[in-house]
């Protein structure tokens, strides 16, 4: 018998009311989902946007889990149908595809996973986007602005500290400061290059708020509770 190469994986990416992290992978973990990383972040929007949104409050849990492609979608149409009532908080779910991962980590998730073969892929018209700025710590209010005069909402920051090299250094302004702050944007996919341009513009590299920027899409987005 063939050893059959496991399912590819997706990055599910969860953000949830500060605190509901816990119980969001409780959740995930009835759903074969087994494998979870738990950070904070802070929201940007206004308590307004946040309402509007159905976000709730402006600090956040940050959920990362790996799960194989047919869990992770069988888990977000759950999440918005049978289990929508037993999410503990407002935020939103979506999911990004993996270029890579090693084969070891590929495997062992693979084995916690009672996975059938993969459902064929759902048609990705990729509505939404994420962007992902790295910016020098105190930039990030100014970042956001720019963003949301371009058609971004809001976002979330999670802080961080920068080590890469020294080729970098030298663009970036990093000598300066190496704090950062990562800000996290989901845009509709046709507002993402005018976000990009706006912030490229006016906050990028050479800049003082030295943003580094890139996006990805998104492979399929729920809103929590």
């Amino acid at each position: 018998m063939k050893n059959q190469r496991p399912e590819r994986l997706l990055l599910i990416v969860s953000i949830i009311e500060r605190g509901r992290g816990g119980k969001l992978i409780k959740l995930y973990r009835t759903r074969q989902v087994f494998t979870h990383i738990r950070c904070e972040g802070s929201g940007t929007a206004t308590s307004e946007i946040l309402d509007i949104l159905g976000i709730g409050s402006s600090e956040k849990d940050i959920v990362l889990s790996l799960a194989p492609a047919s869990t992770a979608r069988s888990l977000l149409a759950a999440l918005d149908d049978e289990l929508r009532g037993q999410v503990p908080g407002r935020g939103i779910a979506f999911t990004l595809s993996l270029e890579a991962v090693s084969n070891l980590a590929a495997a062992v998730i693979a084995a916690q996973t009672k996975t059938e073969k993969e459902v064929g892929p759902m048609e990705q018209t990729q509505k939404s986007s994420l962007i992902l700025v790295t910016v020098n710590q105190g930039f990030t209010d100014a970042v956001m602005d720019t963003a949301k005069k371009a058609g971004a909402r809001g976002g979330t920051i999670v802080r961080g500290r920068w080590v890469g090299g020294e080729d970098f250094a030298g663009l970036q302004r990093l000598s300066r400061q190496e704090e950062k702050e990562i800000l996290a944007i989901v845009v509709p996919r046709e507002k993402r290059n005018g976000v990009l341009e706006a912030v490229n513009r006016q906050h990028g590299l050479q800049t003082e708020a030295g943003a580094l920027i890139c996006a990805l899409g998104i492979d399929q987005l729920v809103h929590l509770g």
